[in-house]
């Protein structure tokens, strides 16, 4: 879908709902080289970034690799200046936007891994909450293998109380979700190439993968308008936590940690 002439749409869809669907964000020949890129990425990088980088079910089978954050490699590196990246970010935002950096998830077949209903503001500390997440599916996502569920207008109510998890990569939950949100959850099923974006304030989540045989993958890149300014001292209270969470994980400490 073309984000430009879909502007309306995709602007009233988010500031409603705080998500909105950008079907075939990426072509199949778009997808490929993220796909190559991300592969190579992780066979010749991965085993020698930071544990705080890279989050494993189990170390000892890279197989069961669920999330890299802090990637620096320049080609992945460079979508974070695509003009249709930084397009989306600025149509969701009202302004110029820069970029953090890239992160992948995963949900491999077998492995027993819900993700806990959260914001990422909480995790950013971003005033104003002027910041979107554009994820973009790698894989099919639908009910059976985690596909994100949002909560819709809940980027309207301001930021719910949060709590340690013991969820590595998700260090902190939201403590009341309850009926009244799961009554408002939409769960977003995405084709390989559909692109998801939601604000710093949306509520989300995702079941575990239940199949036996399907991964599901996402590439994505976190967008803060120009604007925004971090809360410090929210912020190191919030990075205490993730690092007492990788201490008693055996992990290094981390100095950010970002969550879809």
């Amino acid at each position: 879908m073309p984000v430009m002439s879909n502007r309306t749409r995709i602007q009233s869809d988010y500031a409603r709902d705080g998500f909105v669907v950008v079907r075939n964000f990426l072509a199949v020949d778009e997808l490929e080289p993220l796909c190559q890129a991300l592969d190579r990425y992780i066979e010749q990088d991965v085993p020698s970034v930071p544990d705080s980088s890279a989050f494993f079910h189990d170390p000892e089978r890279p197989e069961t690799l669920k999330q890299l954050q802090h990637i620096l490699d320049p080609a992945l590196v460079a979508y974070t200046r695509n003009r249709r990246w930084v397009d989306l970010a600025e149509i969701l935002t009202g302004e110029s936007v820069k970029a953090q950096q890239p992160e992948w998830f995963n949900k491999p077949p077998g492995i027993d891994h819900a993700t806990p209903p959260h914001q990422d503001n909480y995790y950013f500390c971003l005033r104003p909450p002027s910041v979107t997440t554009i994820w973009v599916a790698l894989d099919a996502a639908d009910k059976s293998n985690g596909a994100l569920r949002y909560v819709r207008g809940s980027h309207l109510l301001g930021i719910r109380p949060h709590r340690a998890t013991e969820v590595l990569g998700f260090s902190q939950g939201i403590t009341d979700y309850g009926p009244g949100d799961v009554a408002q959850e939409e769960c977003v099923e995405l084709a390989p190439g559909d692109a998801v974006a939601h604000h710093g304030n949306t509520i989300h989540r995702a079941d575990a993968n239940q199949t036996a045989t399907k991964s599901r993958r996402a590439f994505a890149i976190v967008f803060q308008a120009t604007s925004c300014q971090r809360d410090e001292e929210a912020f190191q209270r919030y990075l205490q936590n993730v690092n007492q969470q990788h201490q008693s994980l055996g992990l290094q400490a981390s100095s950010n940690e970002i969550a879809p």
